[in-house]
């Protein structure tokens, strides 16, 4: 079989009647004519072209090809024309998925109206969720996440660093007291993640450092924990981006270097040439001097 990509040097040297002026239209060497079209021939079984005093003519199997070879750069064209567009159709809906507190930050900054002005025609959808949606089962686009992450087919990049903290409220510190180290975490009462969220880090951490640690409220989100110790309820693992903004709450322990990690903006490799969602993608990690204060406070 010949190589289809061949049929564009003979279609060249059809209309200019020789190899130097087609290599001009071409923007390649004469030489480089020539040898295509020796290989195209040879993979077709037939001469196409033959030398004349006044340049190249095609011989009749050239004739009878050279318009079933314009078909084929005319479909090349239509399909080419089809995928700029489709690359230009930056339109509809992305979903990005982040924990809940996030979408207050990012609806209130200045981020996204810029994102809106550039591309108007997209949509941002919002899939709030602490757990970590599942990119296979087409839940998300797009996921801002802290932490580690067992995707390895996931493709991103980091746009800023997770830092964790113990605290809790005055009313729980005027009647519990303040621990003073890892040694007395044990010895106090705790806001902890429900069963969906065993594997959370803050969880594994605390099982960890305080594996009798008493657990007297359970959540499903960082943001239901960070109501709980509020109302006094126990200390509570949380990030320093929401931990030092309550006023209602006091920072009693660290940040803990076991719970740090990084924030970054993931996709799939396949998503990530998509259009809409390249378009989200990319303008995150060129923002990520804007991004960054709203993650990490």
């Amino acid at each position: 079989m010949f190589d289809w990509n061949d049929l564009k040097y003979l279609l060249a040297v059809a209309r200019h009647q020789g190899t130097a002026a087609a290599s001009r239209a071409l923007g390649v060497n004469q030489s480089t004519v020539q040898r295509r079209l020796v290989e195209l021939e040879r993979g077709l079984g037939q001469a196409l072209v033959q030398r004349h005093p006044s340049g190249y003519r095609l011989t009749a199997f050239g004739e009878r090809l050279l318009p079933l070879a314009q078909q084929v750069e005319q479909s090349v064209a239509a399909l080419t024309q089809q995928v700029e567009a489709f690359q230009r159709d930056v339109s509809g809906v992305v979903r990005i998925t982040c924990p809940e507190p996030l979408v207050y930050r990012l609806s209130n900054s200045t981020l996204l109206d810029r994102f809106r002005a550039r591309y108007p025609a997209l949509q941002v959808e919002f899939v709030t969720s602490d757990k970590y949606l599942d990119f296979a089962k087409g839940e998300v686009d797009i996921a801002l996440r802290s932490g580690d992450t067992e995707d390895n087919a996931l493709v991103g990049r980091k746009v800023g660093d997770s830092l964790w903290a113990v605290y809790a409220s005055p009313k729980y510190i005027a009647r519990r007291g303040q621990p003073h180290g890892v040694q007395d975490l044990q010895g106090h009462d705790w806001v902890g993640f429900d069963d969906t969220m065993a594997r959370h880090r803050a969880a594994t951490w605390l099982q960890q450092v305080a594996p009798g640690a008493h657990i007297v409220a359970t959540n499903n989100s960082v943001l239901g924990v960070v109501y709980s110790a509020k109302a006094g309820v126990g200390l509570a693992a949380l990030p320093t981006a929401l931990g030092d903004a309550e006023p209602d709450l006091v920072r009693v322990l660290g940040p803990v270097p076991e719970l740090a990690r990084i924030w970054r903006v993931l996709t799939t490799p396949e998503l990530r040439h998509t259009p809409r969602v390249a378009a989200l993608f990319d303008f995150l990690v060129d923002e990520v001097e804007a991004l960054r204060p709203i993650i990490t406070g």
